[in-house]
């Protein structure tokens, strides 16, 4: 008898703006970590991938899914923003970087219509509660990060945690994606 395929499912990121993260070979680690995780999914069968679109993990997140869709077209990326001018306040690079993800992406969802308070923590219960997976990468419980695990757990929904310690545990990096 044949193995069987396991069910597609769903994944969500969440992680911190870059400016909460370490640099230099601890990102990169922690960036190799990530993509582990989103092969390790695939693998597993998920076929939807949905990021939040804020810059640092979620970008990176997104940006790990399209390159991972190149080789295997049934990977799908989905944005999910908490209100359509969510990346009018990025500038240089990170506007770029933005733009570029949302182009890519197979299909965006908005949460509300406008800002409102708690509109990202609506993005972030919308995240979870499409997914069967989280994949998160923190540094600070006390976070939108930390918010978004302790939803997920509530929910049940099945979290894969990155962090430092994950980190330098691995002895080298996870992945050969930004070995450099």
């Amino acid at each position: 008898m044949a193995a069987q395929k396991p069910a597609p499912f769903a994944v969500c990121f969440s992680g911190h703006r870059p400016e909460k993260l370490p640099e230099g070979d601890a990102l990169r680690m922690l960036l190799s970590l990530l993509y582990r995780e989103i092969e390790n999914a695939a693998r597993d069968g998920a076929t939807v991938f949905y990021s939040g679109c804020a810059p640092g993990i979620d970008l990176w997140a997104a940006d790990m899914v399209l390159m991972q869709r190149s080789s295997n077209p049934a990977l799908k990326l989905v944005c999910v923003l908490p209100f359509p001018e969510q990346g009018n306040t990025l500038r240089g690079d990170t506007r770029y970087h933005y733009e570029t993800v949302l182009r890519a992406a197979d299909r965006i969802e908005t949460v509300g219509p406008h800002y409102y308070r708690g509109c990202y923590q609506a993005r972030n219960q919308y995240l979870v509660m499409h997914s069967s997976r989280l994949i998160a990468v923190v540094t600070d419980m006390k976070s939108g990060t930390g918010q978004t695990i302790r939803i997920a757990e509530r929910a049940g929904v099945k979290t894969r945690i990155v962090n430092l310690a994950a980190a330098a545990a691995q002895g080298g990096y996870a992945h050969e994606y930004l070995k450099y």
